[in-house]
């Protein structure tokens, strides 16, 4: 398995050497990981997770990340420093991602050789490559911690197929343990493994020691992630990352299952009412000591839910996306669902059953999930993988059975490439796109210009100018200031929420509203990308606002333009300061 991984390290690494050698990080939160590493390497706190390079006027902004993700990107930096100088940093980041890889790799060859058979291990890591929005996760430069969590959830999906009761008990605790200590987004799924452990114990008593290890990992393990990774902002009650009030809840979570498993009760119906009493404990608990969490647990205003991210397209379900994005997406999920359910059938009479149930579960919830966020997809299509084998499994072996040639060769290639979901590549060019032109821009024109804006030759010219605070888009942020010796205003992050309001305030209201909210972050520069596409969003807003003005010509007199290259898809003002009869207001 792991000389397969490496070929397919070496094949990313040649693939994308020209990406990672102009350090394309295409998402923000790439940028932004690279900038908390860089902080951290330049003598910034262990625990201090500010970053100062936005609105630094205001003192910057706390972000809800953990530090965990930064180690393997800070060793590599450390580790190719002495061969390859100041490229040290592209590589790392080209190689940063691949690391998980592996242990995902591992995770799924451990649960099909567990449930399948000993040798079907190839089968998994060939139907992983084709899962195309879990294999982005691990793209060269895609060095944000999603990586890291699908690896955690699939050592978690091989915990659950472990026959070894302990040891698989062990395996789901550290797992959820050690994806919750980064981040919350697998939350939902560390709450189903857990739900399915406890059913597992319900069922069958013997599962108690399953239960109890994993509930004694789970809590330990969340501690220890806290006492090590979570940040100085981190450590109050707030909702969005493992903070005092998820701490609270994995710790009492693990305690009363290891509990509950201690009392060893003969009685299923008695097991089934102690599983209950402690699952409605815990919620108890939740609802009376952390009312505050009961909502979204960004905890934004309602006007920055409504006006951002209510907006984020990956946080819409995936009927609400066109069927050229939800038909790859939900493909192998519906595969693996209807795979885990037929080998779960056909191993009614097994020990592997109780395996096959519990990864039957995991997927249908994980396919369910999608009709919440189509961000789900990558690990709904990673949770497929299992079941999507056990239906290859059988269904291919049936035609290299047949007497026909014909059969044997056709059949068995149309049969994998149907089980294995890869036939989606070969309908995807004849779907419709569903795309719609949309505030001023049509959407190859919005799409050439955030290509434009986010590459390192047109960023990089900036440093002509010395060190200032530029106020532009909220997605060009996190770009800027990775790229360029320049600060920015605002991210896309939820505790960057009054910056965001403020830059979408300043692009949609009035110039002279514009001038004074600027002003308000000491903003020396204007810098904006002609129809990326956030701009699409201050045009339908506001269709006589600040930004449509510019866009018509009507500058005002307090910019100056600046001259770029000729090539630059920017357009870059001098901010004259306010008179002093309309002084900024006061800094909050």
């Amino acid at each position: 398995m792991l000389v397969f991984w490496a070929c397919v390290v070496a094949w990313f690494l040649v693939n994308r050497q020209a990406n990672i050698y102009w350090l394309m990080l295409g998402d923000t939160d790439d940028n932004m990981r690279l900038m908390q590493v860089r902080a951290w390497m330049g003598g910034q706190g262990w625990y201090d997770l500010r970053n100062y390079r936005l609105d630094p006027a205001n003192g910057g902004f706390d972000i809800h990340w953990s530090r965990l993700p930064d180690l393997p990107i800070a060793a590599l930096i450390l580790i190719l420093k002495p061969f390859l100088g100041v490229r040290a940093e592209n590589w790392a980041c080209g190689i940063a991602p691949l690391l998980p890889l592996a242990v995902t790799m591992t995770g799924l060859s451990l649960t099909v050789r567990r449930l399948i058979a000993p040798y079907s291990w190839p089968l998994a890591c060939v139907i992983l490559l084709g899962c195309t929005s879990t294999m982005t996760m691990y793209a060269p430069l895609r060095i944000d911690h999603h990586g890291w969590q699908l690896a955690a959830l699939a050592m978690t999906v091989a915990g659950l197929a472990d026959p070894r009761r302990a040891r698989g008990g062990a395996t789901v605790g550290i797992s959820s343990a050690f994806s919750l200590t980064i981040g919350l987004e697998m939350l939902p799924y560390c709450a189903m493994a857990g739900a399915i452990i406890a059913l597992r114990w319900v069922w069958e008593a013997a599962e108690a020691r399953r239960m109890m290890v994993y509930g004694l990992t789970l809590a330990g393990g969340s501690a220890l992630g806290f006492a090590l990774f979570a940040s100085n902002a981190n450590q109050v009650m707030r909702c969005d990352a493992l903070t005092p009030v998820w701490l609270s809840v994995m710790v009492a979570a693990g305690a009363l299952l290891f509990l509950i498993g201690r009392l060893a009760p003969a009685n299923r119906l008695v097991r089934l009412a102690l599983g209950a009493a402690a699952g409605a404990a815990i919620v108890a608990g939740f609802v009376h000591f952390f009312p505050q969490c009961l909502g979204r647990p960004e905890q934004v205003s309602d006007e920055l839910a409504n006006t951002w991210l209510n907006n984020v397209r990956e946080a819409r379900p995936i009927y609400r996306h066109a069927l050229k994005t939800a038909f790859p997406i939900a493909v192998l999920p519906v595969i693996g669902i209807i795979g885990a359910c037929v080998a779960t059938w056909r191993a009614r009479r097994t020990e592997a059953v109780v395996g096959w149930a519990a990864i039957a579960l995991f997927t249908a919830f994980a396919g369910a999930m999608l009709l919440w966020q189509v961000r789900a997809g990558p690990a709904a299509q990673m949770l497929s993988v299992p079941g999507a084998c056990a239906l290859a499994w059988v269904v291919v072996p049936w035609f290299l059975r047949r007497s026909s040639i014909f059969l044997r060769v056709f059949g068995s290639v149309a049969a994998f490439l149907i089980v294995s979901g890869l036939f989606a590549g070969f309908v995807l060019p004849y779907l419709p796109s569903g795309k719609k032109g949309g505030g001023g821009g049509t959407p190859d024109k919005v799409a050439r210009a955030n290509s434009a804006c986010s590459r390192f030759s047109a960023i990089r010219p900036l440093n002509a100018i010395p060190r200032a605070t530029m106020f532009s888009h909220v997605d060009m942020g996190p770009r800027l200031i990775t790229i360029s010796n320049h600060n920015g205003v605002a991210g896309p992050y939820h505790r960057n929420g009054r910056a965001i309001l403020d830059v979408h305030h300043a692009f949609t209201g009035t110039a002279e509203a514009a001038r004074t909210i600027m002003a308000a972050h000491e903003a020396d520069y204007l810098l904006v990308c002609p129809d990326m596409s956030e701009t699409t969003l201050y045009r339908s807003r506001g269709p006589n606002g600040f930004y449509a003005q510019l866009m018509k010509g009507q500058i005002p007199a307090w910019l100056t333009p600046v001259a770029l290259p000729t090539n630059s898809p920017f357009k870059l003002w001098k901010i004259s300061a306010p008179s002093p009869q309309v002084p900024p207001p006061a800094k909050p």
